[in-house]
């Protein structure tokens, strides 16, 4: 358990017998009605982690902060970097990185659902820790700031306009990270309009898709083999813009892609997920980062 004075969290951490110096940290952030343990049994995060010799640590929100076990992305108290949820996410990330010597140039942050989007909101609210954020079927930040306009969010997809229009705006304003979003184009729980503006709002734009100027590589359709179809669109990092993926996966719904049966809201069918962002966060790192300072 770790304890600051915000509050307590109990957390899973893996680390492997191959552990060498300075290893990379991943932190994976479970969804609604996920705990730690079934979130690493469904991504088996920690196992792809082994190969390189990372550390992964699987926090655990607290049922009495959220009765579904949900992190509260959507309330405006845990959207900053003063006091709430990512406070407390990112003194725990701290502390691991201390006590095991971990990389500080080398701390990724990835979620499902409510998991992603608290995601999000770590790797903009602490741009000086997290090198670069993974988002499975989450949200953008500041589209809600309660539990109705959550709800909004997830079923249509970002606001039009309202004040939540304009929370995300300024959320936008924040440091780009690098980051990489998976949604399925069935998901019937959180909207795929959501993962464009996470995208979006990665490459510090107030909303809607990436524009041309924002220089994409890559944008097209594959077929992964013995997977689903993916519509990829890849922006390499240029002119203070940072490296971003969006795998929009055809016929997927909320479900972590390419995971196992082992933990719930899992689809084995490729593309593996966890294995695409370890790739995508293993050519990332602070240091890379111009303009970031490291934690």
């Amino acid at each position: 358990m770790y304890t600051d004075p915000v509050g307590s969290l109990d957390y899973t951490l893996y680390v492997p017998a191959n552990v060498g110096m300075r290893p990379p940290l991943f932190v994976m952030l479970h969804g609604a009605c996920q705990s730690a343990s079934d979130f690493a049994a469904g991504t088996q995060m920690h196992e792809a982690v082994r190969e390189c010799g990372g550390i992964a640590l699987f926090p655990q929100q607290s049922r009495s902060a959220h009765p579904l076990g949900s992190w509260n992305w959507y309330d405006v108290k845990h959207q900053f970097a003063s006091g709430g949820e990512p406070s407390m996410l990112a003194g725990l990330t701290r502390q691991i990185i201390r006590d095991h010597d971990a990389d500080p140039v080398r701390v990724y942050v990835a979620g499902m659902s409510a998991g992603g989007a608290m995601a999000v909101i770590l790797g903009q609210t602490y741009p000086d820790l997290y090198a670069a954020v993974g988002v499975h079927s989450g949200i953008a930040t500041g589209v809600a700031h309660d539990l109705m306009s959550a709800l909004r969010a997830m079923s249509s997809g970002p606001p039009g306009d309202s004040p939540a229009k304009g929370r995300a705006a300024v959320c936008a304003s924040l440091p780009a990270v690098p980051t990489i979003v998976f949604h399925g184009d069935r998901d019937q729980t959180v909207h795929p309009l959501n993962a464009e503006a996470v995208l979006a709002q990665a490459l510090n734009r107030s909303g809607g898709t990436p524009s041309r100027g924002d220089a994409a590589s890559h944008t097209g359709t594959m077929n992964v083999p013995g997977g689903r179809a993916v519509t990829l669109v890849r922006h390499v990092r240029r002119k203070g813009r940072p490296d971003a993926e969006m795998w929009l996966v055809h016929g997927g719904g909320h479900a972590w892609t390419g995971g196992s049966a082992k933990g719930s809201f899992t689809d084995e069918s490729g593309p593996d997920a966890s294995r695409e962002m370890l790739r995508f966060f293993l050519r990332q790192s602070l240091a890379r980062c111009r303009g970031r300072k490291v934690a």
